[in-house]
C-alpha cells in the first residue's frame, strides 16, 4: 500500500475571514496547512521557512500584491502550485497571474465545492 504524500499548503489573503474560510473548506487528507499570510511580504517570509507545495493566493493585498508575490515564489521554487483566489474577475489579471506562474484561478465568492475542485486540479496535475 503506498502512502499518499502530504502536500504543504499556505494560504495568502489579506482577509482573516477568507483565510479561515479556505482553511475550513478544503477537505484533503493529503494537504497539511503550514501557515497563512496576510500579504505578499509575509507570504515570502513564510514560504522561505516552510517551503509549501501548494499556495492559495489573493491578488489585492497591501505591501506586496499577489501578482508580484507569485513571481517571487515561482523564482524560489518553480514547482510550486499556486491557486489564485480573487474577486478581480477581469481576464487580463487572470492571464497576468498565469503568466507569472499561477496554475489556477478561482473567483470570489466561491462555494466549498468549487474550492475543492480547484485544489484537486492543482495537486493532481
Amino acid at each position: 500500500m503506498n502512502a499518499r504524500r502530504a502536500y504543504k499548503l499556505m494560504i495568502v489573503d489579506d482577509s482573516n475571514i477568507m483565510r479561515r474560510r479556505i482553511e475550513r473548506s478544503q477537505n484533503f487528507d493529503e494537504l497539511e496547512l503550514i501557515g497563512t499570510a496576510g500579504n505578499g511580504l509575509e507570504a515570502l517570509e513564510l514560504f522561505k521557512k516552510a517551503d509549501p507545495d501548494v499556495v492559495t493566493m489573493d491578488l489585492t493585498m497591501p505591501q506586496m500584491d499577489g501578482i508580484e508575490c507569485i513571481s517571487k515564489l515561482v523564482e524560489l521554487k518553480p514547482a510550486v502550485r499556486i491557486l489564485v483566489i480573487s474577486a478581480l474577475a477581469d481576464k487580463a489579471t487572470a492571464v497576468e497571474a498565469m503568466e507569472k506562474g499561477a496554475n489556477g484561478f478561482l473567483n470570489k465568492p466561491f462555494t466549498d465545492r468549487q474550492l475543492n475542485e480547484a485544489i484537486a486540479d492543482l495537486i493532481r496535475e
